[in-house]
């Protein structure tokens, strides 16, 4: 019997397979799922992956408490065996084993291409990749990627009281999330990131949408302003309410130095990405910046992780850009001339 958006569904997730990750006949294709998440769409990618004659597996499994290293005791020991043997890793997980030692195994073999893609379902996979115009947003992503590669200084506001500074090196990478073909990991499309020069961050990180990070790092919405005091990269203080009192006593918990330190930023630009439950769609918000502290990819550093426990995520909405002293985002939106031309393809 057909179901809920069962065409759309399929769609996204042949636009997925083929389009983005260009799955090829004879290769392996992973697919995690934690029991919690959405396995309709699951089920739809390994279809997608079987007609392009990939070998599919669908590995699903108990939902661990908790991202990155804390998910390790709750993972059967053939997951942990396989995920860096394969040659496509597709984790819908919503508690995440990004940021795992599977992952980082996974990420720096020079084999598999891991596409985390946590929590998205139905409507969310359709909306994210199904509905979007590829060609329009890569022309934006691309010109906005050069733009922060070529810069030296960054400075980011909001009007929650975001007010941060940092140095850009031009030795680290700038992540451009909108092809998937090449091995090492990538997320959903719609995000730019890269890792500041810590000792170079300073200011206050004022985040106004959503904090997460598994367990009681989960905050969801924020009924108000959270804040981070960082200087030289590392957190000082957390100001706030309630809801920052429950963040402090989970970073207390986790006992490990090295959460405190900053991992990346990230500029949030697909156009179809509402503010919800899902935190990989969360990031992507449209004029939004989104900041991670913690366990910190080679993705971001550019040689070996920074270990961490986990990795908590922070969003900041309708964000103020300036690089190397120009602006280029007021408010969330893109006021620089060639990207203000860009965003109008996508609607913006």
């Amino acid at each position: 019997m057909p179901t809920y958006k069962d065409l759309e569904l399929a769609r996204a997730s042949y636009k997925l397979m083929h389009d983005l990750i260009d799955v090829k006949k004879g290769e392996s294709v992973l697919i995690t799922i934690d029991s919690v998440a959405d396995f309709r769409v699951a089920e739809e990618l390994a279809k997608a992956a079987e007609i392009l004659g990939g070998k599919v597996m669908v590995a699903w499994h108990s939902t661990p408490k908790g991202y990155g290293a804390l998910t390790m005791p709750y993972l059967p020991e053939p997951l942990i065996a396989g995920a860096a043997k394969t040659d496509v890793w597709v984790e819908l997980n919503e508690q995440w084993l990004l940021y795992s030692p599977i992952w980082d195994e996974a990420v720096t073999n020079g084999r598999t291409r891991q596409i985390q893609l946590g929590g998205l379902g139905v409507d969310r996979i359709t909306r994210c990749i199904g509905d979007t115009d590829i060609t329009s947003l890569k022309a934006f992503q691309d010109t906005l990627t050069g733009m922060t590669r070529a810069a030296h200084k960054g400075r980011i506001t909001n009007e929650a009281g975001t007010d941060v500074s940092f140095d850009i090196s031009p030795t680290r990478p700038v992540t451009n999330e909108i092809n998937y073909a090449t091995p090492g990991v990538h997320f959903l499309l719609g995000q730019i990131g890269w890792a500041p020069v810590e000792e170079s961050i300073q200011g206050v990180i004022a985040f106004d949408g959503t904090i997460s990070g598994g367990g009681d790092a989960d905050l969801g919405f924020l009924t108000e302003p959270l804040k981070y005091i960082v200087q030289e990269g590392r957190i000082r203080e957390i100001k706030g309410g309630r809801q920052a009192d429950i963040l402090r006593a989970y970073y207390k918990s986790l006992n490990d130095d090295n959460m405190y330190i900053s991992a990346h930023v990230c500029y949030g630009v697909l156009p179809n990405a509402q503010l919800g439950e899902c935190t990989v769609e969360n990031e992507r918000v449209w004029g939004s910046t989104q900041w991670g502290f913690g366990h910190q990819g080679s993705c971001f550093s550019g040689g070996e992780p920074r270990v961490a426990v986990s990795h908590i995520d922070g969003i900041c909405l309708n964000c103020s850009v300036w690089l190397d002293g120009i602006q280029i985002l007021d408010k969330g939106t893109y006021i620089e001339p060639k990207l203000a031309e860009l965003a109008k393809k996508l609607g913006k």
